[in-house]
């Protein structure tokens, strides 16, 4: 009974009470999981990515490049086969199997997630690493050695896309909560 009792908790236990004791402090609710935000994030964020690169390859890609806002932001369709700024075009497959253990690692990290931040963060994170998985997965010259679309090109800067951006704003959130304390599970820590 005693053994039934520490794998499940009782109700005077942390691990019951849906707490878990800090070290040296008081226990501290943990919440809820926040597996459905990470998810949704990720969702919107891949449907965003996609849905966008869908419309470039159909209607900007061999066509001259739209002015947005002058010589300062303009859409270009280009091919990317590397990395940021193009770095890497023999290394596809290598960038491929780097968004597929980024999704592997961010789904198992999802079994501990309590923080809303960090959902945001995560999903933001999964999502982008999707989409550009999904154009090296499906797209020329090949599997595992597609080229990503991208087509957001500001003046004196590399070309991008939405996956881009949200990988770039999810590993910032994931650097400010870092600095913050914040952790996964929702606790905070000060170093």
């Amino acid at each position: 009974m005693a053994e039934a009792e520490r794998i499940i908790g009782t109700p005077d236990t942390p691990e019951a009470a849906g707490t878990e004791p800090e070290q040296g402090g008081p226990a501290r609710p943990r919440g809820k999981r926040r597996i459905v935000v990470l998810f949704a994030v990720a969702a919107f964020a891949y449907a965003l990515d996609l849905i966008s690169k869908m419309i470039v390859v159909a209607k900007l890609e061999h066509h001259a490049p739209i002015q947005l806002i002058g010589d300062w932001l303009k859409l270009e369709a280009i091919r990317n086969a590397g990395a940021a700024f193009g770095f890497g075009e023999a290394f596809t497959v290598i960038f491929t199997v780097i968004a597929a253990a980024v999704i592997v690692v961010i789904a198992r990290l999802a079994r501990k997630l309590y923080s809303l931040p960090w959902a945001i963060a995560l999903g933001l994170l999964l999502g982008g690493a999707l989409g550009n998985l999904t154009d090296r997965i499906f797209r020329s010259p090949g599997v595992f050695e597609g080229a990503v679309v991208d087509f957001i090109s500001p003046k004196g800067f590399a070309v991008f896309n939405l996956a881009d951006s949200a990988i770039v704003c999810g590993g910032i959130l994931i650097v400010l909560l870092s600095f913050k304390g914040l952790d996964p599970d929702g606790s905070v820590h000060k170093d």
